[in-house]
């Protein structure tokens, strides 16, 4: 068995704010199979701690970025875990990141090189007689691992940094060099310097033995000036060490056939009863065309606003539009202005199990992001028949056939792809959209393919295998 301790600041079921947490929480399980041990470190937030079953002490550390800490060995949600308990660090309620006033905690760069330090720490040194031969860590909050690994004696561990959004670097002053442990000598270009502050993300990008990221479009992308944020040039150097593997979802949960939130269905018979107890649900009426649904984060890099500028388009050709999501009170405002009319629902905040009754329910799921490393309700769509429309980016572009001439000649599209991601383009892929919903026989061959399209983890646990085992030879 390969021994891979994945380095995460979150792990679904047990903290989640995005796609990180899916993947951290689904990856142990899905590599199993494949030869692989991996364990998960996580820092010791309150949910966190309660979870934890048969925990035992694997290590102390009398100061960890400002305070006494244990790492502790146990088990929650069938995972194999190591918690940093660390109360002056991770002992806050809420959002694993922001503070009660929705700005990030001051001392974020300290809480997550505390993860990084204790992750270096447990590959170099092994941590309650286990020790990893691979650190696998996810996004910024990972980063500075490689660092800390260059004053520690590991010549024979491998490292592997994951970039599940890049937009995301970790910024911290230079005035903080000290209290971040990090080597001065480093902070260079070729280093985790950035535009004359320190990059967590950076220092991963540039030390990690592999780099990989959520689909392999994405990992194109990155390495050009419009999605790579800065970091381009850096990913352009990375070049050879970068691979794309896309995400997969969980099957167990994101299944029709036995969703305990939904009316289960085997095959698209099924949908019918689901889409009538959603009108009924979100106090939509009947119409003739087809039931939108989106399940997302209210942010520009959603597209949201162009969904706002599309919306007509859609009512004026029968369509209806239910919304369940949170974020920015702009967008929160006008959506709920938008539900004034009949054919329009929007619920703000967020609620699993509806969201799971609107995937069922619904029609098409719209994902009109501007950017998306990989995208999950995409994949989630495609599992219960409910066609995507999406951008042509990131891993929307890797997952969804779009029904175009060639594809629906050949009978194997599963959703509608649209580019530029302009209001005026998703205009003219929700006229599409509409018309292909009037054409039924159509419609149902693009559903039977969707819920034919493998979306879960066993491909892609395939290729984390491999990349592995090439790293330790």
């Amino acid at each position: 068995m390969i021994r891979v301790l994945s380095v995460t600041s979150e792990c679904a079921p047990l903290v989640k704010t995005g796609g990180l947490a899916d993947v951290a929480g689904a990856l142990p399980a899905a590599l199993a199979g494949h030869g692989v041990q991996m364990r998960t470190l996580l820092p010791g937030y309150p949910a966190v701690m309660a979870a934890l079953k048969g925990k035992t002490e694997a290590e102390r550390f009398d100061d960890l970025f400002g305070g006494p800490a244990r790492l502790l060995a146990g088990q929650a949600a069938g995972l194999d875990l190591l918690v940093i308990d660390a109360p002056h660090l991770f002992a806050r309620e809420g959002n694993p990141y922001l503070g009660p006033d929705g700005r990030d905690w001051p001392d974020n760069p300290e809480r997550f090189a505390a993860l990084s330090w204790v992750g270096a720490h447990v590959g170099a040194k092994g941590a309650g007689g286990w020790r990893p031969q691979i650190l696998h860590g996810h996004d910024w909050q990972a980063g500075f691992m490689t660092e800390y690994l260059r004053r520690m004696q590991a010549d024979d561990l491998r490292t592997v940094l994951t970039i599940h959004n890049i937009a995301f670097n970790g910024p911290a002053d230079p005035g903080r060099l000290h209290s971040l442990r990090l080597d001065p000598g480093r902070f260079h270009s070729e280093g985790y310097e950035y535009w004359g502050a320190i990059s967590a993300l950076k220092a991963g990008l540039i030390g990690a033995d592999r780099l990989t990221t959520v689909s392999p479009t994405y990992a194109e992308e990155l390495m050009t000036p419009e999605f790579g944020l800065g970091m381009d040039g850096v990913m352009r150097h990375r070049r050879d060490a970068l691979t794309g593997i896309l995400n997969g979802i969980d099957e167990t949960v994101w299944n029709p056939a036995t969703d305990p939130a939904i009316k289960t269905y085997r095959d698209l018979k099924g949908k019918p009863a689901n889409k009538s107890a959603l009108r009924g649900e979100m106090g939509l009426p009947e119409s003739d065309g087809p039931l939108c649904v989106i399940v997302s984060r209210m942010t520009e890099q959603k597209g949201l606003d162009l969904v706002l500028q599309a919306l007509p388009t859609l009512l004026e050709g029968g369509g209806q539009l239910a919304l369940l999501g949170s974020g920015d009170p702009a967008l929160q405002t006008a959506f709920e202005r938008a539900a004034k009319n009949p054919h329009v629902a929007v619920r703000i905040g967020y609620d699993e199990a509806l969201s799971h009754r609107m995937i069922a329910g619904g029609d098409a799921i719209l994902v009109p992001s501007r950017f998306e490393p990989c995208g999950l309700t995409q994949l989630y769509g495609l599992r219960y028949g409910t066609l995507p429309l999406v951008g042509l980016t990131g891993g929307l572009a890797d997952t969804v056939i779009n029904a175009s001439p060639a594809a629906l000649a050949r009978g194997v599209a599963t959703g509608i792809q649209f580019s530029p991601i302009t209001a005026e383009s998703l205009r003219n892929a929700l006229t599409r959209l509409c018309a292909l919903y009037r054409d039924r026989e159509t419609w149902s061959r693009m559903q039977a393919n969707a819920m034919a399209q493998p979306v879960g983890w066993d491909q892609s646990a395939r290729a984390y295998a491999a990349m592995y085992a090439e790293l330790i030879g």
